[in-house]
């Protein structure tokens, strides 16, 4: 596969708690793409290069995946919260010259591109969610096939195990398999981060967040009665149970957004691996119908 992130240039850039790693390509109005786990941003090569037709992409490792900065550890794992996380990439963009942008995140990704808009409402033009709700709808809607099928949450949460069995064998734990829609760039990506004791644990970080400190900061925006003014464009996998285990995603974003519009999208989880074409098409026609004020 050739073309990898054509166009694009690679940077590190300090945004107050350490180096973000990032790709930037592109040109017009600004969008931001968030990976979940536990990838880099180098899951967003093909939709990136798409979007970068029409938009100036910049492609962040979050902080505590991939070439990022690793969160200082904090006893109620406030330094990996979504809030902190998302406070980082205001940062960044802000360094980048975008005081306002378009956002997407997928996966773990999401969360925080909910934080960022929640938090910084005056930065997003338009948010997108990709296989995402806010975790603390996950959580209150925890059933037996959510401990089923998503009980790596609950395991991620404790202390020490976790990195314990990822560092054995993390191919193993990971179960890479063959990725035919996969640049092998990409790839070697992929498995230096999960080979990396350091980065294992800031991507657990991340969930041991989410049961702590995170949905904390859910439940108070949702107590106050706080919405997104943005529009929020809602994906989800078809071939994943984002939508079997939890019902309609729109219906869910509707009690935290005054304009929610989205569909299903014909993939497995990792749709902007899948089905790059569809996830920027998509994304292409949400921020385009959307007014974008630039800094």
């Amino acid at each position: 596969m050739s073309g990898y992130f054509s166009g694009f240039s690679l940077h590190s850039i300090d945004a107050g708690d350490g180096p973000i790693r990032l790709r930037v390509g592109g040109s017009g109005p600004a969008v931001m793409l968030l990976h979940g786990h536990p990838r880099t941003h180098a899951t967003w090569d093909r939709v990136a290069v798409d979007l970068a037709r029409d938009f100036t992409v910049i492609c962040p490792d979050l902080p505590g995946f991939g070439g990022s900065f690793q969160p200082i550890d904090m006893p109620d794992h406030a330094g990996s919260s979504k809030r902190a996380k998302a406070a980082a990439l205001a940062r960044l963009m802000t360094r980048l010259g975008h005081e306002r942008f378009f956002l997407a995140g997928h996966d773990r990704g999401a969360p925080t591109a909910f934080r960022l808009a929640m938090d910084h409402p005056h930065r997003v033009s338009a948010l997108a969610q990709l296989d995402g709700i806010p975790i603390i709808e996950h959580l209150e809607r925890a059933d037996w096939r959510f401990a089923r099928d998503w009980w790596h949450w609950f395991f991620y949460a404790q202390p020490a195990k976790p990195e314990g069995a990822i560092a054995a064998d993390p191919e193993a734990w990971y179960a890479p398999g063959p990725r035919p829609h996969v640049a092998p760039e990409a790839q070697a990506e992929w498995l230096a981060a999960i080979r990396d004791p350091a980065v294992v644990h800031g991507m657990i970080e991340d969930y041991r967040a989410g049961l702590t400190v995170d949905h904390i900061h859910d439940r108070a925006d949702r107590d106050a009665r706080r919405r997104l003014g943005c529009l929020v464009t809602v994906l989800w996998s078809l071939r994943d149970d984002l939508a079997a285990i939890y019902g309609d995603p729109l219906a869910i974003w509707r009690a935290w957004a005054d304009e929610v519009s989205g569909h299903g999208i014909d993939s497995t989880h990792h749709m902007a691996e899948e089905a790059p074409e569809a996830v920027a098409d998509a994304l292409r026609r949400a921020f385009q119908a959307r007014e974008y004020m630039p800094s």
